[in-house]
Parts: structure tokens; sequence; C-alpha cells
């Protein structure tokens, strides 16, 4: 789930035993596959983990059907990293991982092991992560040959266009995008949707010697989790998701989904302005009213941009984007008050003190890499996984003059994110090529063996508490771990979430649910 406008276009020896598995309603058994072949990692990879674990990791290409529907067909490959479990004589199987996006890279996942899992996780289970179909080491899907003509599409799109000639732009930019996405990306623009990955998926379960998944999803990948317990729902054995979507109105109504994300971001700043207020001194925007001064920061940006004290221009999108990326991360919510109150302090110069020493960054620069920075005229090495997944699943409107028409009615009910929203998605899907994609879409409900573990977060920006809510009730047997957090998703962030995880991942035994859950550090 990308923030920057240029990741939004875009931004994871031998066969196995003979015999076919078991498999949901309408799914296609499968015989047996053929193995990963795993060897070494690109030595680079390594270069931050300790060198007496270095052993543990190894990284193997997998090749996967481009149409599972045609399996002797073409194939694209996957590019996967293995975490050995450090106890291999108590081995428990393989534990795969997906970051969501869609169209994140999930290969290096199991470097982040530790930051994620509890010791006993990691003694027990392989980590797998792997690149999706599309996406960075896999076989990409690629709209531009070159990074000028990427560039030069997404200069002329605005993140929140305001005035007629930037909504025109910005219209115009997407539907370009299209057109280079209809000549550069060939027959893997009609199978990119959620439904093609949870396929590849089972084949990898099956690839590493597991009877049964054991998986777990973040963001976008609780969707890939969603899909895959109900495609393959007698092939699943303990599935986490956290910061969930909600499947069903996901892949029936793309546009009242993404109006409801939108909603979800203003909830989340909601409560941050209120707990800065509440935390007083300890939140330098706390003076006054936050609410109103953050209201002010944006009306005044809608009409004309404000110079910075280092000499930085803040523009209604660098504000905007920087504002949503920061309520992702609850450690960076205190340097966010510092900047706001900066911001503010232009606005009134003869009020509080300036803060000499503010880090500005936050709201002027992206808070990560944007995908297209490469220099110009050099090979087109990123993907655009992003928009293929999401035009797949989502079902919008193929009409693009409707969005300004829209955006007006959004921003009255979202003030800070609505327009921001929907000139994403319903925009570029509006125009988006693929003419045939097959999206899973429902049924939701398949009972699995064991419960599915749903974590949602109070203020989770990205997936509202409510999506989690969603899930847990559209599912055919979960349980839904609340956590009184701010941020998009928890796992690593709270102990009490992560040894209920574990003893899960490791037992089956799911935690009681109606528990509630807190953070290891609140934002101040």
């Amino acid at each position: 789930m990308k923030l920057a406008i240029r990741a939004r276009f875009a931004v994871l020896a031998g066969l196995l035993a003979a015999g076919s598995v078991l498999v949901a309603p309408g799914a296609t058994a499968q015989s047996a596959v053929p193995a990963v072949q795993w060897g070494a990692c690109p030595e680079e990879s390594l270069k931050d983990v300790p060198p007496a674990e270095r052993p543990l990791f190894n990284c193997a290409t997998y090749a996967v059907p481009l149409d599972h529907d045609k399996p002797r067909k073409e194939t694209i490959s996957l590019a996967l990293m293995r975490r050995a479990a450090s106890n291999q004589q108590q081995r428990i199987g393989s534990l795969f991982l997906n970051p969501g996006g869609p169209g994140g890279s999930g290969w290096g996942l199991p470097l982040a092991g530790k930051a994620i899992f509890q010791p006993e996780v990691l003694e027990r289970f392989d980590l797998v992560g792997f690149d999706p179909r599309g996406v960075a080491r896999s076989t990409p899907l690629r709209c531009f040959k070159t990074n000028e003509e990427a560039n030069a599409v997404f200069a002329k799109a605005a993140l929140v266009p305001v005035t007629k000639q930037q909504i025109n732009d910005t219209v115009d930019a997407y539907a370009e995008y299209s057109d280079y996405c209809a000549r550069n990306a060939g027959d893997l623009l009609e199978h990119m949707a959620t439904k093609d990955v949870a396929q590849d998926l089972d084949l990898l379960r099956q690839a590493v010697g597991d009877k049964k998944l054991t998986y777990v999803g973040f963001s976008y990948g609780t969707l890939l989790g969603a899909t895959y317990v109900n495609m393959f729902p007698r092939n699943s054995r303990a599935i986490i998701l956290d910061g969930n979507v909600d499947p069903r109105l996901r892949l029936t109504n793309g546009l009242q989904y993404d109006r409801e994300r939108a909603i979800g971001f203003e909830i989340a700043l909601e409560a941050y302005l209120k707990r800065c207020d509440a935390e007083g001194d300890k939140c330098a925007f706390s003076e006054g009213n936050p609410r109103a001064k953050f209201d002010e920061i944006r009306n005044h940006l809608r009409k004309e941009p404000i110079t910075l004290p280092n000499g930085d221009v803040l523009t209604l999108d660098s504000f905007t984007g920087g504002v949503g990326g920061n309520l992702y991360s609850p450690a960076v919510l205190k340097a966010l008050a510092v900047a706001l109150q900066e911001v503010y302090n232009v606005l009134h110069p003869s009020g509080s003190a300036q803060l000499a020493t503010a880090d500005l960054s936050v709201l002027t620069k992206p808070s990560k890499v944007g995908k297209y920075d490469a220099p110009a005229d050099t090979p087109y090495t990123s993907d655009d996984s992003y928009q293929a997944v999401n035009c797949s699943d989502k079902p919008f409107p193929r009409h693009p003059q409707l969005i300004p028409l829209l955006a007006d009615v959004w921003e009255r009910e979202s003030p800070t994110f609505g327009r921001y929203q929907i000139f994403s998605d319903p925009l570029a899907c509006a125009t988006w090529p693929a003419k045939h994609p097959d999206p899973y879409r429902g049924p939701w409900g398949r009972k699995t063996e064991n419960p599915v573990l749903v974590i949602g977060n109070y203020y989770d920006p990205a997936t509202q508490y409510e999506f989690a809510k969603r899930m847990s009730r559209q599912l055919g047997n979960s349980v839904l771990l609340s956590v009184d957090a701010f941020g998009h998703c928890i796992l690593g962030d709270s102990l009490g979430v992560d040894k209920a995880a574990a003893n899960y991942l490791i037992t089956l035994q799911a935690p009681k649910p109606g528990q509630v859950y807190q953070p290891n550090a609140q934002p101040f």
C-alpha cells in the first residue's frame, strides 16, 4: 500500500511424494511438483547478518505457470529466500511471509526474522520470503523500458490535484501510464490477480515439502492469506493476518473500499491529534488546538506552498504524503509533531519560538526512496505490480471523468486524505489495459481446521480497525486480536501479541477472543 505518487503507479532436490493434495471445491488438484533447489544467496544480501548465522540462509528461483489454467505452457520465475530453522531436530516446517503492497518485495523478509518473531519461532520454522509474480527479483511486470519514460509520465501527476490544470494533467498522466502498460507489460498483465499469487503459494508450499501452509501476511498480504484459506482451506495449517483488508468489499466495490480507506487515515489522524493534545508538553504540537492548527496548515497549502526555515518548500502533495506516511510508524509520530509545529510557526512568526533543531525531513522527504529515482535513460529496473494487482482485484468504474466529480465529495468527508485517495487506484484502474483478469471474489467463509489469527490496531491508518473486524467475521474460522496502538501492523512491536502469535504458530492454540493488547511503546 504505497504512499508516494510513483509508488502508487507501481508504489514479494528431486520430486515430492506422488499423489494429489486435498483442495477446496473448484480448485485444481495438483500432482507432485518439483522441489525447490536451494543454493547460495547473493553475498551482498547477507552483509548485515552475523557470520555465524549466514549458513542458515539460502536462496532459489522457482518456476510456476504464467496461467494456472494452462499449467503446461509458459512459466515465470519466483525468487525465494529461506532462513533455516536453527533447531532442525525440532523443526515444524516452513513459515511463508508476505509484506503487503501489493508489490512489496518479500524476498528479504527472512533477514528481519529477529525483529518480527520470538526466538522460539526462529528455532522451529524455516522462514521463507518470496517476491510474488511481477515483483522485483521474480519475473517483473514492467510498463516502461527506460526510467526516462517513467519519469516523463509521473512528473505530470499530482498526489492531491486541486486546480483544474493539476486535475487534467493527473488524469492524462494515468491514461498515458495505462498506454505504456498496454504496449510493454505483455501476457503477465492478465495474470496478476491475488488468486494467481495464492495458486503460486500453494505450489511453493508443496515444493518445500509442507503438507499444509503456515503463513504470516501483512497489510495486502492479509488478502493473499484470506484468498488462500478459501481456495485451499484443507491445505491451511496456521495463518496469521496482520493489518487486515476487508476482502469482500475490496473485491466487489473498489470505489467504496478506497473511500473507506481514506476514512481510515482520517480516523488515525484524528486520534493522533487528540493524543497530542492530551499529552501536553510531551507533544511539540500540543499548544493551542492541534486539530485547528493542522487544518490551518492544510488549508493554507491548498492555496500556496510554504517555504520552511531551511529553504525547503512544503507543498500540499508533500505534506499529505508525509503525514500519511508517518502515520504508518509510531516511532516517528513524536518527530512529526515537532515538524508540524515548525510549519505552524512559519505561518505565525510572532507566536511560539521556532524549533531551531526541528527535523523537517519527515514532511519534506519521502519516507522511502522513490521507485523511479534512477538517472534518466537508464534501463527501467523497477516494476508495476502494485497497480497491476489492484486493478485486477478491485472493480472500478471505467470512466476516468467521474473521478474529479467525486473528489469534492470524498474531500468533504475526508478533508486530508479523500482527494489524495481518489486520485490513486480509482483513477488508474479506470483505464487499466488488462482485459480478462480472473480474481477470486469469494466465498470468504470456508472453514479451516485451525482458526485464522486476525490482528488489528485501533488506529491503523491504511487498514482501519473496522476492516479487521470484518475480516474476522467473513472468515469461516478465526480469532480477532485487537491492539490499542497506532501504526500499520503490529507484529514485532507488541510483546503480548508476539507471544500469542508464537504460541499459535507452534502449538496451534489460538488465544482467547476478545483480548485487547498493548504496544511496546506509545507515540509520546
